[in-house]
């Protein structure tokens, strides 16, 4: 079972709405600390072994200082979210840029910050080196098709648009080493939001196994595995949350029986997770609007799929709370829903809640990554702002809430009252 708690109290999110009117996203920076601690400690066996955060699930520059003062690398996978990790400090290869159907002056821009490439396709290889020239460091990204099973997030390997096959890594690599590249690392990312622990310990084998048939038969040494992210969280209160420890003793076990045990060398382990890093360390707070009864009971919010999307695209289930009402019966059903134009714009749908009434405040869980990362503008509606609740109890805003005049920044209004029609 997961704890759905949150670590501030109802006066507190009373006292910080003076300041910041609801809908808000609220991030705790203990939390998220701790937390990258504990993934840290769970590899600390690995001497090379670092985390790479995956920066869209929370491309928050406030955020990615506290990662990298934690010892965390960046990885990108757009030009905005590169010039973010520039803008924090974090350069060279603490960066991992891992794309796809990449236009050239990204690649221009992640060779020129000494970013880490990782490769999506084999014709990347002539492509970057017509673009930006090749680096001396080359990962190349592999889809094992169906040795691995996926999610609805993610998709089948096999249906995927991301990766190698294993045959055409196998030209990748001798392509890159007859280019004279020297230094290589090997990645693959198959599951998204994945719970069962052994999931990643047979994605590590499958890995290690094919970085000796790699090295043997290319005659090539790999510096690093990166074994992707993918690390789910327990959204339901029902559920576990991975154990990385178990993840870690698995990993360890094929890293010393597949590679260590066949000769090569030592070598460095990256991981590249998320969502586990910020998701449950974030929430969005927002109040009832209205009270709706017709068909079904609606609690409508002053938030939208703007603000949080994921229950709209994957009817992804998201834990509410009521802190006022925390110790009354569940016994009123609800569709918690947005003011969007579109039906599906739901929070929650059929969810036993407290009996609600206008004004009452809102705590929707783990919302901390794939959340305000993912929002739009569509209808009019605009995003919300992001604040951070210190260490020391302070809450500080690191994003403010857009406004009409955002909503509006690329049109011109003096162009359309001068444009005949």
């Amino acid at each position: 079972m997961s704890d759905k708690t949150v670590p501030f109290t109802l006066a507190q999110l009373e006292q910080i709405e003076k300041t910041y009117p609801t809908p808000f996203h609220l991030y705790d920076e203990r939390g998220i600390r701790a937390n990258v601690r504990r993934l840290k400690d769970a590899f600390a066996w690995n001497p090379g072994f670092k985390e790479y955060f995956a920066v869209k699930a929370c491309p928050n520059p406030f955020l990615m200082k506290i990662l990298k003062e934690e010892g965390l690398g960046m990885d990108c996978s757009s030009l905005p979210e590169l010039l973010l990790s520039q803008q924090v400090g974090v350069t060279g290869e603490g960066i991992m840029f891992t794309s796809n159907d990449t236009p050239a002056d990204e690649f221009v821009k992640a060779k020129a910050l000494g970013a880490v490439i990782n490769l999506d396709d084999l014709t990347h290889i002539p492509f970057l080196e017509a673009c930006a020239g090749l680096p001396g460091l080359v990962c190349l990204r592999y889809n094992p098709g169906p040795l691995k099973g996926g999610n609805a997030i993610i998709g089948n390997p096999e249906q995927a648009k991301y990766g190698f096959t294993r045959e055409q890594l196998f030209e990748g690599y001798r392509l890159l080493k007859g280019k004279g590249v020297k230094r290589f690392g090997l990645h693959t990312m198959v599951a998204s939001n994945e719970l069962n622990p052994q999931y990643f310990i047979g994605t590590a084998e499958i890995l290690f196994d094919l970085v000796a048939d790699l090295s043997r038969e290319v005659g090539i040494t790999f510096e690093f595995v990166n074994i992707g992210g993918g690390i789910g969280i327990p959204y339901r209160p029902e559920q576990q949350a991975v154990d990385l420890e178990c993840v870690s003793r698995g990993v360890r076990k094929a890293y010393e029986e597949r590679l260590l045990a066949k000769g090569h060398p030592a070598i460095k382990l990256y991981m590249e997770c998320g969502r586990m890093i910020t998701g449950p360390y974030g929430f969005l707070v927002s109040r009832v609007r209205h009270i709706k009864k017709t068909y079904k009971n609606y609690a409508g919010l002053d938030a939208c799929m703007a603000n949080l999307m994921r229950p709209a695209l994957y009817g992804a289930y998201h834990h509410i709370s009521v802190p006022a009402k925390a110790g009354l019966p569940c016994d009123t059903l609800y569709d918690v829903t947005g003011s969007l134009c579109e039906n599906n714009d739901k929070f929650a749908i059929d969810r036993l809640l407290p009996k609600l009434a206008a004004g009452d405040l809102l705590v929707i869980h783990d919302a901390g990554a794939h959340g305000h990362a993912m929002g739009f503008q569509y209808n009019g509606k605009l995003r919300s702002a992001e604040l951070l609740l210190r260490e020391d109890g302070r809450v500080v805003q690191i994003r403010r809430a857009e406004t009409p005049a955002d909503y509006f920044a690329t049109l011109d209004f003096e162009a359309v009252a001068s444009f005949k029609v």
